[in-house]
């Protein structure tokens, strides 16, 4: 009875009948429900409530009739259903099957020369909201090969940073797939995004957070990572963020620059890029900027981030350490002229004599990955084989101070650690008879001839 109701009824009529004049009448139509969901919240709460064919008829529409015609409207209306309070309502458009008609009307848009950039902005925005919600996003991108349009976009229009905000949103949600992530890196997105993210300035901070972060998670790829190290972007980032530090005195920027570690955080998760990092003096950077950060409480992210950046960096030693890397110093009885521990002994002060072979194995990652959602989410932890877990070599050894046989005079002091004592047989072994208690009441059992 609503108008609302109405509309949507005009609309599938339209969905079902072939008029020539049916053009003119879904602009109609598609303007009068853009403008009530534009202004009322009835009207969106209206659309996505239970039992509500709304989304239904819209997507519908979307999918029966040409996109061109008033594709732009239909987005747009999505748009403001969404935008408002998006987590329940976008969990409503991805139910009904949302991702997949979005995508689609993704790929054909992007056919037209030029594309409407007013469609591909809408578009991008949509789908970086509903993203999240879809747990198979990334999968059917790929499928639908709308996942370099988003790439192309950005490579095309690197000085339009209204349309390549929302493109790096959906990038960022694409990389967390690692198959996508590995796909996009062939593709040259890493070397793409260090061309939009720079040293310190206070123009497009939002664009620089969202790159960052889409980089972070492409760099979890250990062939984006190796990408990375081999044309010598570590020192691209630690540079980056002294030079953020140095200006943002007010601590103002204090995500962009979190977002900066958690890029070095992904690289050096692999063995080249530990390397990277030691080679690029990034230890003794790190460890004065945590220093001048311990001072400003709201600096502990920071200060947490770098301190788990340069334990996983650290070189490791095996105990004892003769050297100052050591704030404890153990010294062995003797040592050998030659052999293993003499070798170690003398090894250079900064020589990492634990061997890593984290990546041996790795040089090529597959692109037959299962697909999950939180895959590449969860922080690869850091797994430290120096530390013994076997309880048993751990417990100490004990030795007799003396030999066993000057121990024997003691004896005679404690026989009952040596002698084996029995009981003495002083009962017959054979069974008495019963002797019942005059005392006691009942009857009185007299044993018979053959049991005594």
């Amino acid at each position: 009875s609503s108008r609302t109701m109405s509309l949507l009824s005009q609309l599938e009529k339209i969905n079902l009948d072939s008029v020539l004049g049916e053009a003119d009448n879904a602009r109609y139509v598609t303007s009068k429900i853009l403008h009530l969901v534009q202004s009322q919240e009835k009207t969106r709460k209206e659309m996505t409530s239970k039992g509500s064919t709304g989304i239904e008829v819209i997507l519908s529409t979307l999918e029966v009739k040409c996109f061109n015609l008033c594709g732009y409207g239909y987005v747009a209306s999505f748009h403001f259903i969404i935008g408002i309070c998006g987590g329940r309502r976008a969990s409503v458009l991805v139910t009904k099957g949302g991702t997949q008609i979005l995508l689609q009307l993704l790929l054909t848009a992007s056919k037209d020369c030029p594309p409407n950039e007013e469609l591909m902005v809408l578009l991008h925005t949509l789908l970086a909201k509903i993203g999240p919600k879809d747990k198979k996003i990334g999968m059917k991108a790929r499928i639908n090969g709308a996942l370099n349009i988003s790439l192309n976009l950005v490579k095309q229009n690197l000085q339009n940073h209204r349309l390549i905000l929302p493109c790096l949103q959906v990038l960022r949600v694409y990389s967390t797939n690692s198959v996508n992530a590995v796909s996009l890196g062939k593709n040259g997105v890493v070397e793409l995004l260090f061309k939009i993210i720079g040293p310190f300035s206070k123009k497009n901070t939002s664009l620089m957070k969202v790159a960052l972060d889409t980089l972070a998670a492409l760099l979890k790829s250990k062939t984006n990572a190796r990408r990375a190290v081999d044309r010598g972007y570590v020192q691209v980032l630690l540079t980056i963020y002294v030079d953020w530090h140095r200006h943002d005195s007010r601590h103002r920027y204090m995500l962009i620059r979190k977002g900066v570690l958690q890029c070095i955080k992904s690289v050096t998760n692999i063995k080249l890029g530990r390397k990277a990092f030691i080679d690029a003096n990034g230890m003794k950077i790190l460890y004065n900027i945590s220093q001048e950060c311990l001072a400003v409480r709201t600096l502990d992210p920071l200060v947490n981030t770098s301190s788990l950046i340069m334990r996983k960096c650290f070189p490791k030693n095996r105990l004892p350490l003769p050297t100052i890397k050591s704030a404890f110093h153990f010294q062995l009885p003797i040592i050998p002229a030659s052999g293993p521990v003499a070798q170690l002994y003398n090894l250079p002060p900064d020589v990492d004599d634990v061997v890593d072979e984290s990546d041996d194995n790795d040089d090529a990652e597959t692109e037959s990955e299962i697909e999950t959602e939180n895959d590449d989410d969860k922080d690869q932890h850091f797994k430290n084989d120096d530390i013994e877990t076997d309880i048993n070599k751990l417990k100490p050894r004990q030795e007799l101070g003396r030999p066993i046989e000057e121990l024997k005079m003691y004896e005679q002091f404690f026989p009952e650690l040596s002698e084996n004592f029995q009981e003495c047989d002083l009962v017959s072994k054979e069974p008495k008879p019963f002797v019942p208690d005059a005392n006691l009441s009942g009857p009185i059992v007299v044993p018979t001839a053959g049991e005594e």
